[in-house]
């Protein structure tokens, strides 16, 4: 038996009983290093080497070690926490789990943890990001679905606190964000509508008020002035409808006229909605018409795979947002990073 197991047990290394938790002192006289060193590389300091930080947590997990959460923040004036400020719309399936699993990914190793602050619909997203900031409940924060002008954006520059946020704004300063390319997923959908034959193409736009709403609209007009196709914007309805009036919109609009025959859809759960609304107007998919849809989940492809799918890796945007934001609360003078993440397409041969 090891001596960290051992100890985890409860026992000195001489086999005599040990009350109490794990303690730095418990770390030492299991490695060998000061109780000095072992603070350091628990808490990822530069100056210890990346050999012994890795021995020293590995040490901290296995006999259970927890630090003082409550005595670090008074000696560090640190809280050791990142908070995710969460919107509660639906239509991405598990945007808020996959994010979060990749941010969880990358503080695995680190003294952080993740804290999850859902932004209620009685508090501005602005009103949500103040209160973490002026109480102190974390290191830095993460937020989602940035508008043009971003209140959050200028307030978190304005009092200096270390920010990522998943999405652009248009703001001239910059400012460290992770996005995926709306512009290009909405143009290659499109073009894969119009390669396959339709003549009037459709999408269902996001809120106006967010900023990728924007890029969504250029890549689809690109696309359409490109070919001169037919097109229809509809403000009937949004991504962030409920599903069930997504559905009676498309179900209405598919019993009038010169209804549109390719549909973009930039998530899962309106592309879901639309093929409901499609079937019960007596329409086939990949006959009478054609979905290419956005998908973060793999549900469309086991679902429905004749609905083309154009997938966002959520998990690699939460891994990005975690990284980007500690070396942001490392060294807060450095110059703000951006990434612009790719779609992933995989269109089937015809």
């Amino acid at each position: 038996m090891t001596e960290s197991s051992q100890l985890q047990r409860g026992e000195n290394p001489d086999g005599a009983q040990k009350r109490g938790k794990p303690t730095l002192r418990t770390i030492a006289t299991l490695t060998g290093l000061a109780v000095t060193t072992v603070s350091r590389a628990l808490s990822d300091a530069p100056q210890i080497s990346v050999e012994t930080r890795e021995r020293v947590h590995r040490i901290a997990r296995e006999i259970g070690y927890l630090p003082d959460r409550a005595a670090q923040r008074l000696k560090t004036g640190r809280t050791n926490v990142i908070s995710i400020l969460l919107d509660p719309h639906q239509e991405v399936v598990g945007f808020g789990t996959a994010i979060m699993y990749g941010i969880a990914k990358v503080l695995k190793e680190t003294s952080y943890h993740l804290v999850v602050a859902p932004n209620f619909l009685s508090t501005t997203d602005l009103e949500a990001a103040e209160y973490i900031v002026r109480n102190n409940f974390a290191d830095g924060l993460i937020f989602t679905r940035t508008e043009p002008f971003d209140a959050r954006v200028r307030m978190l520059q304005e009092v200096g606190f270390p920010f990522v946020c998943h999405g652009r704004t248009e703001f001239s300063t910059p400012h460290p964000y992770v996005d995926y390319d709306n512009y290009a997923f909405a143009y290659e959908a499109t073009r894969r509508l119009i390669a396959k034959g339709r003549k009037k193409v459709t999408v269902v736009m996001p809120p106006k008020r967010l900023t990728f709403s924007q890029h969504i609209l250029h890549g689809f007009m690109t696309a359409v002035r490109e070919a001169g196709v037919a097109y229809e914007i509809s403000e009937a309805v949004t991504l962030d409808s409920p599903a069930n009036e997504i559905r009676d919109f498309f179900r209405a609009r598919a019993a009038a006229p010169d209804v549109p025959d390719g549909f973009v859809c930039p998530g899962e759960v309106s592309a879901l909605a639309l093929v409901t609304a499609m079937n019960d107007a007596g329409r086939v998919l990949a006959e009478d018409y054609d979905i290419v849809a956005k998908e973060t989940s793999h549900l469309l492809t086991h679902l429905q795979p004749k609905i083309d799918t154009i997938y966002e890796d959520l998990v690699e945007a939460g891994e990005h947002l975690g990284q980007m934001l500690l070396q942001r609360i490392g060294n807060p003078a450095a110059e703000s990073q951006s990434l612009l993440l790719p779609p992933q397409i995989n269109f089937p041969v015809a």
